[in-house]
């Protein structure tokens, strides 16, 4: 079980920062596997939190982009998580994760389920391997989207945002339902990769099923 410096914070949204991390020797993952987390502080190492790696897998360095909850009372990993310096150090376990790239297709997310996608679809940016592929992401408002500049920019990569609760905003205000998906995918035999709170995966799986799509063809984290 490692302890891994932080080396660098940034905010990426108001309540999402990326920690760039020390990486030991010869520890690999895959683009869209996870860890399990914990403070490395008294109190606090045997609480666990999943989170996945978004830095390009060869990377020098390890990389997490993790949204903070703060209802939980001081009680919460990704609260305390917060208010983390450079300097201090998190505790890393072994690799894990069923969201692998299995070919071109449709990446669903909602909200912070768009995390584990971040690697993925950055190595195939980095390869230039984008073309045929398509993000659709629903947050509660613009506010939220993570990483937008940096998906909008990818080249071959359609993107479609929707939020649910924001008004003033510009973009689309549907919930990812069986006609918004009839009304954005022209494809259902492809690869779709699936995450997002339990209930709306649980939904998508059942509405894609129904829409043609192959059990087989349908990606989550199980």
């Amino acid at each position: 079980m490692p302890s891994v410096k932080i080396l660098a914070i940034a905010d990426v949204t108001h309540n999402v920062r990326r920690y760039t991390l020390e990486r030991p020797a010869g520890y690999a993952f895959k683009p869209g596997q996870a860890t399990d987390v914990s403070l490395d502080e008294e109190g606090w190492r045997d609480k666990k939190h999943p989170f996945t790696f978004t830095a390009l897998a060869d990377a020098r360095t390890l990389e997490f982009t993790i949204k903070s909850y703060f209802s939980t009372g001081g009680d919460g990993v990704t609260e305390r998580l917060y208010g983390y310096k450079p300097g201090q150090s998190l505790l890393i376990r072994d690799v894990w994760g069923t969201i692998t790239y299995k070919g071109p297709g449709t990446f669903i997310a909602g909200g912070a389920g768009v995390t584990p996608f971040i690697a993925i679809l950055r190595d195939l940016h980095h390869r230039r391997k984008l073309d045929g592929h398509t993000l659709i992401v629903s947050n509660r408002t613009e506010a939220d989207i993570i990483l937008r500049d940096e998906f909008e920019a990818m080249a071959g990569l359609e993107v479609i945002w929707t939020v649910t609760d924001d008004p003033q905003s510009g973009l689309l205000h549907d919930r990812i339902d069986a006609a918004f998906l009839k009304a954005h995918v022209t494809n259902f035999a492809q690869n779709f990769y699936l995450c997002g709170p339990d209930p709306m995966v649980e939904d998508l799986r059942e509405t894609l099923t129904a829409l043609g799509a192959s059990v087989e063809t349908i990606t989550w984290e199980k």
